[in-house]
C-alpha cells in the first residue's frame, strides 16, 4: 500500500516536471518570435527614414534648380533695385521699376575710368560707367575719383561710398574688381593700356562701335574723362533703368557718413520741419561763373585772378551782369533772402545751409539771417570731433549735405549745378518730395525792378508765387531737344524711367 502510494507520488512528480518543461520551451518559443517582429520593424523604420531623406533632399535641388532657371524674381526677389536705402530714415515711399534684365555675362576686357569735378558730377559718371561696362561685357575697376580739382580732396572711392556694398549690389549685372589682375597691373605699370576721353554726350553705339574693340584689342581700356559721357535721350530703357539701380542703390555712403547725416536730421526733426537751401555762392562757382553781383572791386578781382589761374576753365572773359539778366548766376544771398519771403516761407523754419564757405562771409549773410535767424550749418549742428575725421575734404562734407538734402521738407537750390539736379532726381525718386526749382531769369528782373522802386511788395510776391506754383519738383516729362544736349533736361534731374506716378498702382519687379 505504501509503495503503491509512493509510486502514484512519483508519476505526479514526473508529469509536472514534463508539464514545466513543456511550459519552459514553449515561452522559449515567444520571446524568439518577439525578438525576430523587433527586428523586422527596425529595419522598416530604418527604410522608411531612408526613402523620406531621399524625397526631401530630391525636392530641395528642385527647387534650387528652379530658383536659377527662373531667376531672382521667383525665389529671390529683387532687393536691390527699388530698395533704395539712403543713410536717413525715409518720409516717402520711394518709386518701384523693372530692374535690367539678367546679365549674359562674357567678359570682353578690363574698363577703367578717372572721374572728374565734384562730388555728384563724379557720382553721376559712376552711375554711366558701370551701365557702360555692363553693356559691353567689360569687367569695371572701382573708379578712381579726383583729386587734381579746385577742392584739392584726396578722399578714394571707399572714403565717400561703401565699396564693398557697391560691388557686391551690383554683382549680378556687371563684374566689379578693386584692382586688375597682377599681371594686367604690372602690363599697366608698363604703360601698355589705352587711354582716353570718350566723346560727350554719345549713345550706346559710340561705346559698341569705337570703345569695345579698343578693349578687346588691348584688354584694358583707361577712360580719363567722365562727365556728362552718355546721352540723356535716346537709350534702352534697360541702360536707363541701370543708371538709376547704380544712383538710388549701389552708391551707399560709408557707415561713418550716413551716421552723422542720421545725427543731423534727428536734431532737426527734433524742432520741427525743417528746408535746406543749397546756396551756391561759394568762391569756386563765382570765379568759374564770372558772375560777381554784389562783390566789391577787391572780390571782383579775386575772383578773376582765380578764373585764369585754372587752365581746364575754358571761358575767360565773363559780362557778368549780362549773364545774371540771362538767369546764368547763382542767385546771392540777398537775393535768396527776397524770394524766400516772397514765397511765402515761414520766418521761423530751420534753413540748412548746404553749401561750403559762402564768399564774403557774414557780410553776404546778413540780409538773410536777418529775414530767418534760424539758420544752421553741420558745423553748428555737430561737434568739432563729430566731423574731425571728414571736415578736411570737401567730398565727404558735400556728402553729408547730399543726405540731409534728401530728407528736407523743402529743397531750394539757388543754381542748377550738379548737386542741385542729381538731388531733385533722387527726391523725385522717394516720392516727388517738394523741391522748389527757382526761375533764375525771371527772378532777377523782378528783383531789380522791386529793388528800384518800381515794383510793389505784393506785386513781387504775387508774381513770384504764381510763377513757381508748378515749379515743386512734380511729376512731367524730360524736355529733349535733339542735337543740344546742354539744353534739355538732364538724366538724373528726372529719370522718368524709372519713377512712379503716385497715382497709379505699383508695377511688380
Amino acid at each position: 500500500m505504501v509503495v503503491r502510494c509512493a509510486k502514484q507520488s512519483d508519476g505526479k512528480a514526473n508529469h509536472r516536471e514534463e508539464l514545466e518543461m513543456g511550459i519552459k520551451l514553449l515561452g522559449a518559443g515567444k520571446v524568439e518570435k518577439s525578438k525576430r517582429s523587433i527586428w523586422r520593424s527596425s529595419i522598416k523604420l530604418w527604410i522608411i527614414r531612408v526613402i523620406t531623406s531621399v524625397l526631401l533632399w530630391t525636392s530641395v535641388i528642385q527647387l534650387i534648380a528652379l530658383g536659377e532657371m527662373w531667376g531672382p524674381k521667383l525665389l529671390k526677389g529683387w532687393p536691390d533695385c527699388p530698395d533704395v536705402t539712403p543713410a536717413v530714415e525715409k518720409s516717402n515711399a520711394p518709386a518701384e521699376f523693372v530692374p535690367p534684365p539678367k546679365r549674359i555675362y562674357k567678359n570682353n576686357g578690363y574698363l577703367m575710368v578717372s572721374c572728374n569735378g565734384g562730388l555728384n558730377q563724379m557720382r553721376a559718371a559712376i552711375c554711366d560707367m558701370v551701365t557702360i561696362a555692363r553693356h559691353l561685357n567689360v569687367t569695371l575697376i572701382v573708379p578712381e575719383l579726383d583729386k587734381t580739382s579746385f577742392w584739392s580732396d584726396r578722399s578714394v572711392f571707399q572714403d565717400i561710398f561703401d565699396v564693398d556694398h557697391f560691388i557686391t549690389s551690383l554683382r549680378d549685372d556687371v563684374r566689379i574688381l578693386k584692382e586688375l589682375p597682377p599681371r594686367l597691373k604690372k602690363r599697366v605699370e608698363l604703360g601698355m593700356f589705352y587711354s582716353l576721353p570718350p566723346i560727350s554726350w554719345s549713345n550706346i553705339l559710340y561705346y559698341e562701335n569705337q570703345i569695345l574693340p579698343l578693349v578687346q584689342k588691348y584688354k584694358v581700356v583707361h577712360l580719363n574723362r567722365t562727365d556728362a559721357r552718355l546721352a540723356n535721350n535716346g537709350l534702352p530703357s534697360e541702360i536707363q533703368k541701370l543708371r538709376c539701380q547704380v544712383n538710388f542703390n549701389a552708391l551707399r555712403f560709408t557707415s561713418l557718413i550716413e551716421l552723422l547725416g542720421r545725427r543731423i536730421v534727428r536734431i532737426l526733426r527734433e524742432k520741427g520741419p525743417f528746408l535746406v537751401l543749397h546756396l551756391r555762392y561759394e568762391m569756386d562757382m563765382l570765379a568759374f561763373s564770372g558772375c560777381t553781383h554784389g562783390c566789391n572791386l577787391v572780390e571782383e578781382e579775386e575772383l578773376r585772378k582765380m578764373r585764369y589761374a585754372i587752365p581746364w576753365w575754358k571761358e575767360k572773359v565773363i559780362n557778368s551782369e549780362m549773364k545774371r539778366h540771362d538767369g546764368l548766376c547763382p542767385l546771392t544771398p540777398e537775393e535768396t533772402a527776397l524770394v524766400l519771403t516772397a514765397l511765402g516761407i515761414d520766418e521761423n523754419v530751420q534753413i540748412y545751409i548746404a553749401a561750403g564757405e559762402i564768399y564774403g562771409g557774414e557780410r553776404r549773410m546778413a540780409s538773410l539771417l536777418s529775414a530767418f535767424p534760424n539758420l544752421v550749418r553741420k558745423e553748428t549742428l555737430l561737434e568739432p570731433s563729430e566731423l574731425r575725421y571728414i571736415q578736411d575734404h570737401s567730398s565727404q562734407m558735400a556728402a553729408l549735405d547730399y543726405l540731409v538734402s534728401l530728407e528736407s521738407d523743402i529743397f531750394v537750390p539757388t543754381y542748377d549745378g550738379n548737386m542741385a539736379k542729381v538731388v531733385e532726381g533722387h527726391r523725385r525718386f522717394l516720392g516727388f518730395k517738394k523741391t522748389i526749382l527757382l526761375d533764375r531769369k525771371l527772378l532777377v528782373g523782378l528783383i531789380d525792378k522791386y529793388t528800384h522802386g518800381s515794383l510793389s511788395w505784393d506785386d513781387f510776391s504775387s508774381i513770384v508765387k504764381e510763377a513757381h506754383a508748378n515749379r515743386m519738383g512734380s511729376p512731367r516729362q524730360r524736355v529733349v531737344i535733339p542735337g543740344k544736349p546742354k539744353e534739355e533736361d538732364y538724366f538724373y534731374a528726372n529719370p522718368e524711367e524709372c519713377l512712379q506716378l503716385l497715382d497709379e498702382p505699383l508695377r511688380s519687379s
